[in-house]
């Protein structure tokens, strides 16, 4: 998520792609535009984070099976799922009753307008993308702490970018345009079935942004 104007579904990192070529043959999910600073604030909960990513990986999920997988309790969870319905990231999967009832992530690719914003909204926003990154930093902390419990191969495979160049404006928007069309390729894989044999669950995060001015040093 771009701190200052986010395209991308917390649980599910893609965002639409620009080129209408990238990735064809690819099931594209709805863009939905977020302006409501309740949506906002609501989503902006460390746990409702990490509830969406559960429900991304595993599919639907139980009340209590998803306490399981996030070590807290089933009445903590159905809480949780139920405020993030009420503002339409999750939807119910159908069968079941109360905390058996299977809750899925709702299939769309969530557009935070926040880069206008100001006043409540820009408040909430503010608030959201603070949430994201650190959960972000969290994912990258885990990698540090585990990577030599993975095959040499994927700790080959893992990498981090880091550069500063010089952009416009709409060159900067381009080279966003160009990360979301190459994830696209990839964005049906939150069903299982489309997943070949050996993926792992990858995190992918990207920044781009300009920097402030340097102020000349006061001796």
């Amino acid at each position: 998520m771009s701190p200052a104007r986010p395209k991308a579904d917390p649980a599910k990192p893609q965002a639409d792609a620009a080129d209408p070529k990238a990735g064809e043959n690819v099931a594209r999910r709805d863009v939905r535009n977020v302006s409501d600073p309740r949506a906002m604030r609501a989503l902006a909960h460390p746990m409702r984070i990490a509830l969406l990513e559960a429900l991304s990986r595993e599919g639907p999920l139980t009340a209590t099976r998803a306490a399981e997988i996030l070590n807290d309790s089933p009445g903590n969870m159905s809480w949780h799922l139920q405020t993030l319905a009420k503002y339409g990231f999750v939807e119910e999967a159908g069968g079941g009753r109360g905390r058996s009832r299977p809750w899925q992530a709702v299939n769309v690719t969530y557009n935070f307008e926040t880069a206008m914003a100001e006043g409540d909204v820009a408040t909430a926003g503010e608030a959201l993308e603070a949430t994201i990154h650190e959960a972000n930093n969290q994912r990258l902390r885990e990698w540090w702490a585990q990577r030599r419990s993975f095959p040499v191969k994927w700790r080959r495979a893992a990498y981090s970018s880091n550069s500063i160049t010089y952009l416009t404006a709409k060159e900067l928007e381009q080279l966003g345009e160009a990360f979301a069309g190459l994830l696209i390729q990839y964005s049906d894989r939150h069903d299982k079935s489309k997943r070949p044999a050996g993926a792992l669950p990858v995190h992918l995060v990207t920044y781009g942004h300009p920097l402030p001015t340097i102020s000349p040093r006061v001796e």
